[in-house]
């Protein structure tokens, strides 16, 4: 099994499609979070989720608590799949994933389409974080009321102690995250946010226009911090819209304005 196969799933491969969309889970999620997506969007765009160590079919590897090495070892089994335009989606840490990968692929030639990020403060906005702290029953709670996670697997002992590694070492990538100042990206920047997040503010979320050279748009929607639960069908219409603008022969992102939307 190669790295690329380590990393990524597609769910509903759609091997004539222009483009590509890379999604990036949020803390404790995992790769079939987005088997919607993939199904929703195909044989349009081809949808590659990522699966991160230490869940599901990879629930024997440890967990990664850095995301600039998430977002290293990612990058390097991703440049097999760079043959056509990509664009990239990360909701909560993996909008800060997604933003660590696009500046990774920018560097090596390959920018991205445009960058959309859910549910997350921007990179240069740093909170004091202690749930990845917390006992295993803070943690728990902390994953309950943010209304992630099934509930009934919460209430299941022998799957808890699977996933709590897991879900630990992705609040430590998460809460411990570090930006490293550099050029702003030159793809678009579109970013998602619930109006009743307890996790970002809308302002924090607005924010993100200030890592762009190349157009910046901002929608927020009415819910909390899984927003997407009841709003991905708005979400996948703004995407796709993207992805329907783009030139196939070319890497280059469509035309954004600065523009703010109400969910």
């Amino acid at each position: 099994m190669t790295d690329t196969d380590l990393w990524v799933r597609r769910f509903h491969p759609a091997d004539a499609a222009a483009t590509r969309l890379l999604c990036l889970p949020h803390a404790g999620g995992s790769a079939s979070w987005f088997v919607r997506v993939a199904r929703a969007l195909a044989p349009e765009v081809d949808v590659l989720a990522v699966q991160y160590p230490g869940r599901q079919d990879r629930l024997r590897e440890p967990g990664l608590t850095s995301a600039h090495e998430i977002a290293d070892r990612l990058v390097a089994a991703l440049l097999p799949l760079v043959d056509r335009p990509v664009t990239v989606f990360g909701h909560s840490l993996g909008a800060t994933l997604g933003f660590e990968v696009a500046l990774r692929l920018r560097r090596a030639g390959v920018s991205p389409t445009a960058l959309f990020v859910s549910g997350r403060r921007a990179p240069h906005l740093r909170k004091v974080e202690r749930t990845h702290l917390r006992d295993d029953a803070g943690l728990i709670a902390e994953v309950r009321a943010l209304a992630g996670t099934d509930n009934a697997l919460l209430e299941d002992e022998d799957v808890l102690q699977m996933v709590l590694p897991a879900i630990r070492s992705d609040y430590t990538a998460a809460e411990t995250y570090e930006y490293r100042p550099g050029p702003r990206l030159d793809c678009p920047i579109v970013a998602h946010v619930g109006d009743s997040d307890p996790r970002v503010t809308v302002d924090e979320a607005r924010a993100w226009q200030e890592h762009t050279d190349a157009g910046f748009e901002f929608v927020v929607h009415p819910g909390g911090h899984f927003y997407l639960n009841d709003n991905m069908s708005a979400v996948l219409r703004s995407i796709r819209a993207h992805t329907r603008s783009l030139n196939p022969a070319s890497r280059g992102g469509g035309t954004f304005a600065h523009a703010e939307q109400p969910g």
